[in-house]
């Protein structure tokens, strides 16, 4: 498909430098919006991305990273402050905890009307961590533009073509998730359930995918990546089970990794 075929796609809200320590001292550039937009550029999509970041050298090395992987950044704003930073720590057995978590300037930033008229260009947009996402869905939808969520980051399911969650494996709970979500205004709930897979509910069919087997090196981002290969299907029309199928199969690329994608850490 030539470039100028592709769907536009959007992401909005968080960026950090996830800092590793403990059995690992690495530190890598993610974030919910940011790793979707990554991974919707490395999927072959023109993808714009919207959020903030402070005047500072971590500032500097997000921007820098979106830059190299051919992510617009005419929506990413440099506000006083700092930037983002999420401290993890890896167990010898090499379970992450998450310790320390800074949303900094990425919970100040707000986009303004002319951010909104750019992002509502795009086929789809995604929406990361953002206290401001009850109002970015409504002036996204107002604008006509089809938008997804990650409702593990940010509150609300009101006027949401697809409501991401997570559930880790237990499906029950997952279940009970996907019909909050649709009956709190989403179209199509898909919930990411880890190695047990994902489900998805459109208020009367239920979906079911299975994780591709893998032995995984890191899980960081990996619910991200599955979000950015399930969207990059969805925008270009495909059926569900072949949208869950390439969220899956995205994820599972991220977990062969160290970090939210393949990055040299620092």
């Amino acid at each position: 498909m030539q470039a100028s075929e592709r769907p536009a796609l959007g992401s909005i809200g968080d960026n950090t430098i996830d800092q590793y320590f403990g059995s690992r001292n690495q530190s890598f550039v993610g974030g919910n919006a940011l790793n979707v937009a990554v991974q919707f550029s490395r999927l072959g999509h023109s993808t714009r991305y919207a959020g903030a970041i402070g005047p500072d050298e971590d500032g500097r090395r997000i921007r820098q990273a979106l830059e190299r992987n051919n992510v617009i950044t005419d929506g990413l704003v440099v506000l006083d402050g700092v930037s983002s930073i999420s401290r993890i720590r890896v167990m010898p057995d090499g379970e992450r905890l998450i310790e320390f978590e800074d949303f900094a300037v990425c919970a100040d930033y707000k986009p303004d009307d002319r951010e909104l008229d750019a992002l509502a260009q795009c086929a789809f947009v995604h929406i990361g961590m953002s206290p401001f996402a009850n109002e970015i869905r409504k002036e996204l939808s107002r604008r006509g533009v089809p938008i997804s969520q990650d409702c593990a980051v940010s509150t609300g399911f009101d006027l949401l073509d697809v409501a991401f969650c997570s559930a880790g494996d237990d499906l029950d709970t997952a279940r009970a998730m996907a019909e909050s979500a649709i009956g709190g205004g989403a179209r199509l709930a898909v919930v990411t359930c880890g190695p047990a897979g994902s489900i998805a509910f459109d208020g009367t069919a239920w979906t079911r995918q299975h994780a591709d087997p893998i032995e995984a090196v890191d899980t960081t981002g990996a619910g991200d990546s599955f979000i950015a290969g399930f969207i990059a299907a969805f925008a270009r029309g495909q059926a569900l089970q072949s949208c869950m199928q390439a969220g899956a199969a995205t994820a599972a690329k991220t977990c062969l990794h160290w970090g939210g994608w393949a990055q040299e850490g620092q």
